[in-house]
């Protein structure tokens, strides 16, 4: 397996969460969701305005989406190939992404960079098995709340900073899921970390019993 080092790497899911590029400050992904439903859970009728929290919180708050240093982003894949005339980078074979911020895999992730004077990013495409984690800060200064985004595709755009999920897609932050119901539904995050859902969705908000921890999601 082989180590590669990035400048910078901004992504999604999940997951993003959020980018990929050489030599740029990455920027966070982060996700507002607006809750659609709601189910109650071990015969309690479920607190919508907590719900509604934990899913606008997912890969959201306490991401520094301005760092003020830079942020290395390592990639970890079985085999990379660099194209300088196509101004692509693919890397494939169990891909992993670990930054500071979010950890991200997917069984192949595409860098296309801009061509003449533009040389940053242009977007990136990670395909198959894609899911994105991120931990962000508790409530109240509770214990950390780990948010795990999958799709089969997420597509990151630099112009408008935008994060398409395809491929039957979900996100789940603590206990509350949003779950794409149909494999044509695609799920937007734009920069300002905003979800919009197009396509049949559902919507799920759980409350644990009092007296119990919290469960997290497993990534």
């Amino acid at each position: 397996m082989r180590r590669f080092t990035a400048g910078a790497l901004l992504f999604c899911v999940i997951c993003g969460s959020r980018s990929i590029a050489q030599d740029s400050t990455a920027k966070a992904l982060s996700a507002n969701r607006k809750a659609t439903s709601q189910k109650e859970s071990d015969g309690a009728k479920p607190d919508a305005k907590k719900g509604d929290d934990a899913l606008k919180n997912a890969f959201g708050g306490g991401v520094d989406t301005n760092p003020k240093e830079p942020v290395t982003t390592e990639i970890t894949a079985e085999q990379a190939f660099f194209d300088s005339g196509k101004s692509i980078g693919i890397f494939s074979g169990h891909v992993i992404v670990k930054d500071p911020r979010f950890n991200l895999q997917a069984d192949k992730l595409t860098v296309y960079l801009g061509s003449g004077e533009a040389h940053g990013l242009d977007h990136a495409v990670a395909e198959g098995n894609v899911g994105m984690v991120r931990e962000a800060p508790g409530q109240d200064g509770g214990a950390p709340v780990r948010s795990v985004g999958r799709a089969d595709t997420a597509v990151y755009t630099a112009g408008n900073g935008n994060v398409e999920l395809k491929g039957t897609p979900r996100v789940q932050s603590g206990l509350n899921s949003h779950i794409a119901t149909s494999p044509d539904t695609v799920m937007v995050i734009n920069q300002a970390g905003q979800l919009t859902t197009n396509g049949p969705s559902r919507t799920e908000i759980r409350q644990e019993p009092k007296n119990q921890p919290p469960q997290q999601p497993k990534p």
